[in-house]
């Protein structure tokens, strides 16, 4: 078994599903596992041209991959169809291949109604976190408790281990949400609650000696959609968010911008064990031409791309981490 996870070095936003995609399409994969959150998740994929935004559903469908929704997702079933229902609209044979843990866990009505009673950690109010409480106080809905979910659900212990093909199999873990909001390590209260980083995949079944790449993704910017106050001061961000469409995949709201936070990411690439690392929306600051990073408390501007592509090669170069920045929507 060997297996490669996607993780969210900011947070949320930063083309976890773009860069899943291109791997599945380049890959090997017997398996794509979503391993933590639920339809508070929107992931952006453009497959044959198609804009798509996914929120349970991993990307190995487009591809007639064997696609997983993990013990550490919890699942809107009605949200879950729908999404089901566009996808096949498509021509893409979701049913065939989407398949769910039989211990994941259920987003009921009463977990959205909760929910929408937040008003102070801006929550997606899909009723993720009251989901999340309700299976850590053992009073939760597992999917095998679920009649409509039966043709799709699985027991992972066997589909990943009492399996001939064990030597054989390979997954891509496709992540939600973000390090820095990860419920653990994120800035709490205003944080998602699952497990964001590599050890939430772990949780999923696998065995962390399997873990052979970690791919981080972010922006050469940051965006925040929440409560807290994050946005920059300056006109710039608001030229950002035009040209970079910087509006919840999820939700739809505006997101907060800022420029990068390089001790955050850092600090993600290291508990992560990041060995590839992708940045994305190089192509926005090419337009709007400011180039900015934050180096702890000190704001660092640069004359052009070439020059913060060089400064963060060489001052994660002892990180031994191969670094790709893009400026493409479909391909890394």
């Amino acid at each position: 078994m060997i297996a490669d996870v996607v993780v969210d070095l900011q947070y949320g936003d930063c083309g976890k599903g773009k860069v899943a995609h291109h791997l599945c399409r380049e890959g090997n994969y017997t398996h794509i596992i979503r391993y933590n959150g639920g339809c508070n998740a929107g992931h952006t994929i453009f497959h044959e041209g198609v804009k798509f935004v996914t929120h349970h559903i991993p990307c190995g469908v487009f591809f007639g991959v064997r696609s997983v929704i993990g013990p550490g997702c919890v699942v809107n079933v009605d949200q879950l169809f729908k999404e089901v229902r566009q996808l096949q609209d498509h021509g893409i044979e979701v049913s065939k291949y989407l398949r769910i843990a039989s211990n994941a866990h259920i987003i009921t009505d009463f977990h959205i109604a909760e929910d929408k009673k937040d008003s102070k950690i801006g929550t997606t109010k899909r009723g993720n976190g009251p989901a999340y409480r309700d299976k850590y106080a053992r009073k939760g809905v597992r999917a095998i408790e679920c009649p409509e979910l039966a043709p799709y659900v699985i027991d992972m212990y066997t589909e990943l281990h009492n399996n001939e093909e064990f030597d054989n199999i390979e997954i891509l873990f496709e992540g939600a949400q973000g390090f820095g909001l990860d419920v653990d390590w994120g800035d709490y209260p205003y944080v998602t609650s699952s497990h964001c980083t590599v050890g939430g995949a772990v949780l999923n079944g696998v065995p962390p000696r399997a873990i052979r790449d970690v791919w981080g993704v972010a922006k050469i910017y940051e965006t925040y959609v929440g409560a807290k106050d994050f946005h920059g001061k300056g006109e710039v961000f608001e030229l950002i968010r035009e040209v970079g469409d910087e509006y919840g995949a999820t939700t739809g709201r505006p997101r907060q911008i800022n420029w990068l936070d390089f001790d955050l990411m850092k600090m993600a690439i290291d508990i992560n064990g990041v060995n590839k690392l992708v940045i994305n929306k190089m192509d926005i600051l090419d337009e709007v031409q400011e180039w900015k990073v934050y180096d702890g408390l000190n704001l660092f501007e640069f004359e052009s791309r070439e020059d913060i592509e060089c400064w963060i090669r060489e001052s994660l170069e002892h990180k031994q981490v191969d670094i790709m920045f893009s400026g493409d929507k479909a391909s890394i």
